[in-house]
């Protein structure tokens, strides 16, 4: 595997190592060794989550507080997203900052979102399956959101922001701004 940190301290991106042949192939997805080594610290993974999303939905900006924080590490099974992770750390210079990458069934890229984010995705093609494992349980009463257009992180999303498809709650996110308090 290759790690490569984004410009977003804590964050990277994994390039499997994709072996091959006639018969299809063959990657190692996780290995826990491998990726304590690769981003230089120990994270220890309790949670799996799947969810399959159609050609617009957005989901996000997520993020749990306090002693529920989580990290993710975040693949597509099938199908395309981009995936955004956003700096919320308060003490962070790139406070504020977002990364986007695009995950798909094709690349078999993951990213590796530590704590201290909002995380969210857009499905580009048809459909798409996510996957993703996180480093701590979700608690209802610690989840919280921001705004997926909120003006002053200016997400450039790829897509027209009309043609979204969002949850209720998604739409009512507050501003980075006035989220700050949560955490």
């Amino acid at each position: 595997m290759i790690f490569k940190e984004t410009k977003l301290q804590g964050c990277y991106i994994i390039e499997p190592k994709i072996i091959q042949d006639e018969r299809g192939y063959f990657m190692e997805s996780f290995n826990e060794k491998t990726f304590q080594n690769g981003i230089g610290q120990a994270v220890h993974f309790v949670q799996d989550n799947q969810s399959f999303s159609s050609k617009g939905v957005l989901r996000g900006l997520h993020y749990q507080t306090g002693e529920y924080a989580q990290a993710k590490l975040v693949r597509v099974l099938q199908g395309e997203v981009l995936d955004v992770a956003v700096d919320i750390r308060p003490d962070s210079p790139t406070f504020g900052q977002y990364e986007a990458v695009i995950l798909s069934g094709e690349n078999q890229k993951q990213f590796f979102v530590p704590r201290g984010f909002a995380h969210g995705f857009l499905v580009l093609s048809e459909t798409a399956t996510f996957f993703y494992k996180c480093d701590n349980f979700y608690n209802k009463e610690s989840e919280g959101g921001i705004i997926y257009n909120d003006e002053n992180i200016n997400i450039n999303w790829q897509f027209s922001l009309e043609d979204l498809i969002i949850s209720e709650k998604d739409k009512v996110q507050p501003t980075l701004e006035n989220a700050k308090k949560a955490w």
